[in-house]
């Protein structure tokens, strides 16, 4: 089999850190090729480097791609031969229609006017390709992840991808979409197209992958060939991490002490659609010390539940009570929840968690203002002190606290975010998927914190869509579906089976009109 790409000894530095050094990569044509690695090994350089985001001459080595060498000077002059990248964050205009997406910035014109004619007929053809039904003039507003992230390969395909990138495809996907996604990949091997995908869901990548690549430190560890051995998840962790993980979860003896924290007969509707019932007359309650898991299936109503907790950030007509202590108090607002010790680490914390632009330090004070103001004004000294304790203790990589948290990797901004929550000094944190988009490495660091937290006396409420990590982490587990809690299992005899069970029944009597 040819080779379609080569990359030979490519360094890259940034002020002060070497991002990659001496990296070497070989793509065959009409493979799917993993590339894997912790959060900064230096991946998403890699393909910066690749696709022209930082053109030639801001780093050394060579790009041989269709046996040329190649200086690409920007994105524009990639994609003229057929490499295409699709980033984590997809770039599509949401107002937009799938057509005017699919061409915008070559777009079907004759004599300088739009040949919308010419554009749907494209538009179908190019949705076919991908598996979507969807009418061209559909806004993806309109749309979920999963059909944009098949629109981006439509895009893609538009532009004649022979060599395309996919930066955490699945990241944000439920576990039906993600499926589509990997075949539709197999279906693009097969027509000859070679992909390259980064992924921290090592599971997906044992399922489509013909070769995996492994970076450690910005730096080549290993290249595994699939097609001629097993490749284990655990030989690709211990490459990524530099030691064996014998346990992926860390080890806690458990100290549960008296209910600090109660939910009692909480009912929210829906904030648009008042008429339907989102979060269904839920009681629950986490003791001190305590991990409390929620599992469910995307749209179980999991976060609905744990924002509407959250100072009512999520919901209309909401009813129920909350205590503390024994005593009931109002959440009424976000100000009231945090000032009563609740804190909610968001699922989303590019969008919701961070403020990108700013820095670590801002990013951490922003929840309890007032410990690092004096009358009213930010003391500057102060507001260092605190988030350099928090680097030093949270083991955020970074060269200071004044870097901006654009600029981290996914689980050193997840640190960010929990460092911000910590700061407001809470007693009960819920952890809305504390893990996701990070790898084993900082998932492992992670979870050794939150143990921390619960060894200190916290409650910790935890949802997540992986299975493993609640039954690996929590002391009692609830089950949601259709908005209620439908199961109730401690840690020693919880099980998936147990937990999908579970879901199954409730849908079943859901289904057979039984309450």
């Amino acid at each position: 089999m040819s080779t379609i790409l080569e990359m030979r000894g490519i360094e890259k530095t940034f002020p002060g850190v070497k991002a990659l050094n001496n990296v070497n990569l070989a793509v065959r044509t009409g493979e799917i090729h993993a590339v894997v690695g912790e959060n900064g090994a230096g991946k998403s350089t890699l393909m910066k480097v690749l696709s022209g985001v930082y053109p030639h001459g801001t780093y050394s080595g060579d790009i041989v791609y269709q046996g040329q060498t190649r200086e690409f000077k920007d994105i524009v002059d990639s994609e003229s031969v057929g490499i295409i990248i699709i980033h984590q964050e997809l770039a599509l205009v949401p107002l937009l229609s799938i057509t005017e997406n699919l061409f915008l910035g070559n777009e079907q014109a004759s004599g300088g006017v739009i040949d919308w004619e010419v554009s749907y007929a494209k538009a179908k053809e190019l949705l076919a390709k991908v598996g979507l039904k969807d009418p061209p003039s559909t806004l993806i507003t309109n749309l979920g992840v999963g059909k944009q992230q098949l629109i981006e390969i439509a895009k893609a395909l538009s532009k004649e991808v022979k060599l395309l990138i996919l930066d955490e495809p699945t990241a944000s996907l439920n576990e039906s979409d993600s499926d589509a996604l990997l075949e539709l990949l197999l279906e693009l091997k097969a027509q000859g197209i070679s992909s390259i995908l980064i992924s921290h869901k090592l599971n997906e990548i044992s399922k489509v992958a013909d070769s995996i690549t492994v970076l450690r430190d910005g730096a080549t560890v290993d290249t595994f060939d699939c097609r001629k051995e097993a490749i284990s998840e655990d030989r690709i962790i211990q490459n990524m991490v530099g030691r064996e993980m014998a346990d992926r979860y860390p080890k806690r003896e458990p100290q549960i002490g008296e209910t600090i924290f109660e939910v009692k007969q909480w009912r929210v509707h829906h904030p648009i659609h008042p008429e339907r019932v989102v979060i269904k007359d839920i009681d629950f309650n986490v003791r001190k010390g305590e991990i409390v898991g929620i599992a469910g299936l995307m749209g179980a109503g999991r976060t609905e539940l744990a924002k509407s907790i959250f100072g009512r950030a999520y919901g209309a007509k909401i009813s129920g009570e909350v205590h503390l202590h024994g005593k009931k108090i109002d959440v009424g607002t976000i100000q009231k929840a945090i000032n009563h010790g609740i804190a909610y680490v968001t699922e989303d914390r590019k969008g919701d968690g961070l403020v990108l632009d700013e820095d670590i330090k801002k990013n951490i004070s922003l929840a309890n203002l007032g410990a690092v103001s004096d009358k009213s004004v930010i003391d500057e000294a102060r507001e260092f002190k605190v988030a350099d304790d928090f680097r030093s203790k949270m083991r955020i990589r970074c060269s200071s606290v004044l870097q901006r948290v654009v600029n981290l990797s996914g689980g050193n901004q997840q640190k960010v975010v929990l460092s911000k929550w910590l700061f407001s000094n809470p007693e009960v944190l819920i952890l809305d998927e504390p893990t996701r988009g990070i790898d084993v490495g900082a998932k492992f660091e992670i979870y050794t914190l939150i143990n921390q937290l619960a060894a200190e006396g916290k409650c910790i409420i935890m949802i997540s869509s992986e299975m493993p990590e609640l039954l690996g982490m929590c002391d009692r587990i609830y089950v949601m579906n259709e908005g209620q809690f439908v199961g109730q299992f401690d840690a020693v005899e919880a099980s998936q089976e147990k937990i999908m069970r579970a879901i199954v029944r409730n849908e079943r009597n859901v289904k057979n009109g039984e309450h």
